[in-house]
């Protein structure tokens, strides 16, 4: 029979959880048969997801309904436990000999209206009232940055899209992050989130003494110098493109009447990545060049680390600083794009996917 992991022998601190079905612990009832739980902690609208697999030899457990809730609280012995959120079951499986019970579940944030497809049009609104509209008909609080909330889209269609979608779409052109947290809709540059209290969130250290394995990989063969994204204003009458690279951005257009005006900006020798999506205004289309030239930068280099002991503090966003590893990757500024928290008899690990921490005025 499987034994819960914090009663485990260990010269630190015994891992430790707490699971709250449906408003009720169940925690006691599970100590004894936990033999795995593993939280994946993804950025973004993409749903957290939750796996537990429960000894089940005695056949004594019942199968549980699938919609039920679950609140998992994870860290370790003697320690506060971080609340890792609600997730709800919408799997369960039995499997045997042995036999298992095995519940997989979906973070419970992601209201079912916000993925239901639906047909509006936006036009000069800014993208703080959009997500505040999005917000108020899902009964969520929008929490939007400063420096994004005042921006103006010339105009925006939503056809038979859901919310999450158009959301994910805005954010993509402005390289912005948008999730749903704790009750509250939130918009902010990818790399300058906030917490629900509207405080930075604080920059973690890790030290290679704390980490099991790990991973540092550069990809500069197939590095793109440049984006390119085209426009046309339909009301302006007037069409071109726009080019960022690492030493700004340039545009170049004129009158849709002017068929003989030069709209081809010369990427000589640079790597060019083109958007495929025509935008409606240059000030738009400069943005998502923007926003991919951030994104582009941010892939140059990765770095992915084992935690041989588990860190639940950790989770998409989270800005990072490491010691102890060569130069170069000790210089750099981390950003986790992934956490996948462990927990089974053989202890608590934490692994991290880190992406280059990129400044949104890069």
């Amino acid at each position: 029979m499987a034994s819960h992991p914090a009663n485990h022998s260990y010269r630190h601190p015994a891992p430790d959880y707490r699971l709250v079905l449906d408003g009720r612990d169940i925690t006691p009832a599970f100590n004894a048969r936990l033999e795995s739980l593993t939280l994946t902690d993804n950025r973004g609208f993409e749903a957290d997801t939750l796996d537990i697999s429960l000894d089940d030899s005695d056949g004594k457990l019942a199968i549980p309904d699938r919609g039920v809730t679950v609140a998992l609280f994870l860290g370790w012995r003697g320690e506060p436990l971080v609340d890792k959120g609600t997730f709800v079951v919408d799997e369960v499986e039995h499997s045997g000999t042995p036999d298992r019970l095995t519940l997989r579940g979906k973070s419970a944030d992601l209201r079912a209206g916000l993925i239901t497809k639906q047909t509006k049009s936006w036009a000069g609104h800014k993208i703080g009232e959009i997500v505040k509209a999005i917000a108020a008909a899902h009964g969520l609080t929008p929490r939007v940055s400063q420096g994004l909330a005042g921006l103006t889209l010339e105009h925006i269609d939503q056809t038979n899209e859901s919310d999450v979608n158009l959301l994910t779409r805005l954010a993509r052109d402005h390289d912005a992050l948008a999730t749903v947290k704790k009750g509250m809709l939130l918009f902010m540059p990818i790399g300058e989130a906030e917490t629900v209290s509207g405080t930075p969130f604080p920059t973690a250290t890790i030290t290679r003494a704390s980490g099991d394995q790990h991973r540092f990989a550069m990809a500069e063969r197939d590095t793109y110098t440049a984006v390119k994204a085209y426009y046309q204003d339909i009301r302006g009458g007037t069409h071109g493109e726009v080019l960022v690279n690492a030493k700004g951005s340039t545009a170049t257009g004129g009158k849709r009447k002017n068929k003989s005006a030069n709209t081809e900006i010369k990427a000589s020798a640079e790597n060019t990545k083109v958007l495929r999506h025509t935008y409606a205004s240059k000030t738009t289309a400069e943005r998502a060049a923007k926003a991919e030239w951030q994104r582009l930068q941010r892939g140059v280099a990765s770095f992915s680390l084992n935690l041989a002991r588990g860190r639940a503090d950790l989770f998409p966003e989270l800005p990072v600083i490491v010691q102890g590893f060569k130069p170069e990757i000790d210089a750099t500024d981390w950003l986790i794009a992934r956490a996948t928290h462990s927990l089974s008899s053989s202890g608590f690990t934490t692994s991290l996917e880190m992406e280059l921490k990129v400044s949104s005025s890069a």
